[in-house]
């Protein structure tokens, strides 16, 4: 990601390696930012998820895109950016839709292990989480994802492309 510019980067072109060469891409970007401002309103965020969720959620893509299936190296590059929400001084605010913590992405086991997941998280001081109930009352329907990279860089996706 070139920041400072605009990119369309349609998704097929993206994963033609595999997903782990995306994960080591974000994971250089994430470890040189101080501050994250992410929503996520379909999908555990990366930084709060289990090996085993990630698994389903890499595993499910690649099927879905029909790309190249390197699941282990993307949950292990997945699992090793989890390493900055420990780093002091770095701060994460995320920001999720209520479904997200009920949509089932993998088993009743999975999803038990990754809801304790996020407890953990939780206990961090560099995390600040914040959940929009389904009553909530939106003014706009809830769009896709992104995630701000200090002040340097916003990148959104959708199914299509990565912005």
């Amino acid at each position: 990601m070139n920041e400072g510019s605009s990119q369309l980067r349609p998704w097929q072109e993206r994963l033609e390696a595999g997903h782990r060469p995306v994960q080591e891409e974000w994971n250089s970007l994430v470890l040189n930012s101080r501050t994250l401002r992410a929503w996520d309103p379909d999908v555990i965020p990366g930084l709060f998820q289990t090996a085993d969720y990630a698994r389903s959620v890499f595993e499910g893509l690649a099927e879905l895109m029909n790309t190249t299936k390197d699941t282990d190296d993307a949950v292990r590059a997945r699992m090793k950016r989890q390493e900055w929400l420990q780093i002091p001084g770095k701060e994460l605010h995320q920001l999720v839709w209520e479904g997200t913590l009920c949509a089932r992405l993998g088993s009743p086991e999975i999803m038990a292990a990754q809801l304790d997941r996020i407890l953990e998280v939780l206990d961090l001081d560099t995390v600040r989480l914040g959940v929009v109930p389904f009553d909530a009352v939106l003014p706009l329907v809830i769009g896709n994802g992104f995630t701000m990279l200090d002040d340097r860089l916003v990148v959104t996706e959708d199914w299509h492309t990565e912005h």
